[in-house]
């Protein structure tokens, strides 16, 4: 097991949204979005608010410093899924993301890159924003799983996931872009990378039945395990069921695995074994926010940047409100 691990952040970002609903401009590509008929608008927005709130908590009590924000809009519906809009890196660098549908702009936040400036070390921050006019998109961590370690960059395309975009962005932060196509069970197109694979310090999940090129799949496959890693391949149910959506955090015992109950669920017994052996497991309950398509990876906007020293980590517990219009 390595010491300090430039894969697994100490520090995230979280929005807690107060009207959160499934997205119905994204509904149309993400295969895994889902309705809720039994619950009213009002009591789908105060279940998410609850369990943003609670598993902000329990980042808290594992030793995680979270900056938990405020949506108390109506017209950012995905807000709750940050990484997203931008990342951070290691040596101060902070990028902000074009995004695929209209209201997923609204997501972007200065108050967000001013808190970051405030309580790390930033040294620049390079926007791509400004390529939506030309429809070139590429959403974050979610379109890109990044190994921080072994500088690689996997993406599966999508229209979220832009090739020369993704070129761009492995040019300015020196990774290298392993690109591939990846579908469901059915033959549908995976929208983003972080729900088919997580890439840990010593581990990683992967749903490699999803990459559609066997070549190309026995590649991702090598490369992974090139850096030492143990690699768990995941089944397309237990990739419905949200398992490759999961973070590597490091709290104040070490680091550990942040991913959602229902995905837990569907490992079994001997998988979970396997991946504790490596790193331990702290299941979280999002079902509500699952509903978007995303789950505990999503909602996580992991910080990779160092904490100024004036700032303190007890400071970084603060529930931050958005600045004003």
């Amino acid at each position: 097991m390595r010491g300090f691990a430039p894969q697994a952040p100490a520090g995230v970002v979280m929005i807690r949204p107060h009207h959160f609903t499934p997205n119905p401009e994204t509904a149309a590509d993400n295969v895994f979005q889902t309705s809720d008929g039994l619950r009213t608008s009002r009591e789908i927005s105060e279940a998410a608010y609850r369990e943003v709130t609670v598993m902000a908590e329990r980042l808290r009590d594992a030793g995680v410093a979270v900056h938990l924000f405020e949506d108390e809009g109506t017209s950012t519906p995905d807000s709750v899924f940050p990484n997203n809009w931008f990342s951070t890196h290691a040596g101060g660098h902070v990028a902000v993301y074009p995004m695929f549908n209209r209201n997923r702009r609204g997501e972007r936040r200065a108050d967000i890159i001013e808190m970051l400036k405030a309580r790390y070390r930033v040294q620049d921050v390079i926007d791509y924003s400004g390529l939506e006019p030309d429809n070139v998109f590429l959403e974050g961590t979610g379109a890109m799983v990044l190994d921080h370690i072994g500088r690689v960059a996997y993406a599966a395309r999508s229209n979220r996931t832009n090739e020369v975009a993704l070129e761009r962005f492995c040019t300015h932060f020196n990774f290298e872009p392993m690109l591939f196509d990846a579908a469901d069970a059915d033959g549908r197109q995976i929208y983003h990378t972080n729900v088919i694979m997580c890439v840990g310090t010593d581990l990683a999940l992967v749903g490699l039945d999803a990459i559609v090129n066997p070549a190309r799949r026995n590649e991702v496959r090598e490369r992974l395990e090139e850096t030492g890693r143990r690699v768990v391949a995941l089944s397309h149910r237990q990739i419905a069921e949200f398992a490759g959506n999961a973070l590597e955090l490091r709290g104040a015992r070490g680091r550990f695995l942040a991913i959602s109950s229902r995905a837990c669920r569907s490992l079994s017994a001997a998988e979970r074994g396997e991946i504790e052996a490596v790193t331990p497991l702290l299941p979280l309950d999002v079902p509500t926010i699952e509903l978007a398509g995303g789950s505990v990876r999503c909602m996580l906007a992991g910080i990779h940047l160092a904490p100024r020293a004036s700032a303190g980590q007890a400071a970084s517990h603060v529930v931050a409100k958005p600045v004003p219009a």
